[in-house]
């Protein structure tokens, strides 16, 4: 029998990576057994695990390392870097400070790992993970940092599954296509077609508790004051040219406090 168009199986490796308590230990679970564990128990050190799969008509026997995230086991993670081929970066869309983390992450990979290549033929999917509770990052704001970096992004929650399947058949596709390319990364393909600056605008004009503010301008701003820094900001944020989430209720905001400042200056 000819071997012709048998295509070998694969092993893979892949690391998972995140603040403690983001539910890096939760995703991989629902994901391999299909359930949701209520109680934390934190991870010490690393927990290995092996599930097998099916990609692209290949079985591929996947290897995953769930890094624990405190500082303290930093010791003990630092050597499971080298030869991943996949990872997932977790953070909790409930908790700031886990976002604010991601770049930290980043750089430790970058370190550990130490080839420039082998980090940027590294297939990320960052995960905003307990998208079931309230949140402190939007998801506008989650998916730039990872559309900027050139990495996979999933609004996820391992207490639903929302998003779980999704987020791991995507992480598998990515390693298997660089295996088959070689080596060497496809580039992601993005959406973004918007900019901090604009994703910044909208935040402010959501947040802020003054119609001052929402413009950037101090209490007792003149008329042409008011009118220069809306123009500016209808520039950034016109539904007709914007594509960022949230344009259009940032824009209604921007034209109701021009409104009212210009009532105030007459």
């Amino acid at each position: 029998m000819s071997n012709k168009g048998i295509r070998r199986s694969l092993r893979i490796k892949i690391i998972s990576m995140g603040n403690a308590e983001t539910g890096k230990s939760c995703i991989i679970k629902r994901y391999c057994e299909k359930r949701f564990v209520h109680k934390y128990l934190a991870t010490i050190g690393i927990d290995y695990g092996v599930t097998k799969i099916s990609v692209k008509d290949r079985d591929v026997k996947v290897n995953i390392f769930d890094m624990a995230g405190h500082p303290i086991f930093y010791e003990v993670r630092n050597e499971f870097y080298r030869d991943a081929q996949g990872a997932i970066l977790v953070f909790d869309v409930s908790d700031r400070v886990s976002f604010e983390s991601l770049d930290a992450w980043v750089q430790e990979m970058h370190n550990e790992m130490g080839d420039k290549t082998e980090v940027d033929n590294t297939i990320v999917c960052v995960c905003a993970n307990k998208i079931d509770k309230k949140r402190a990052v939007d998801e506008m704001e989650g998916r730039l940092w990872a559309d900027s970096r050139g990495y996979n992004y999933f609004e996820v929650s391992a207490q639903t599954g929302e998003g779980i399947n999704d987020m791991f058949q995507m992480l598998f596709d990515g390693v298997v296509s660089t295996v088959d390319n070689g080596g060497k990364r496809l580039p992601v393909q993005t959406q973004l077609g918007y900019t901090k600056e604009q994703i910044d605008a909208i935040q402010r004009l959501k947040n802020s508790k003054s119609d001052f503010e929402r413009l950037g301008l101090s209490p007792g701003a003149s008329k042409d004051d008011v009118n220069k820094a809306y123009r500016k900001l209808a520039v950034l944020l016109h539904p007709d040219k914007s594509v960022a989430p949230g344009s259009e209720d940032a824009f209604k905001l921007l034209v109701s406090a021009r409104t009212a400042l210009l009532k105030r200056c007459q």
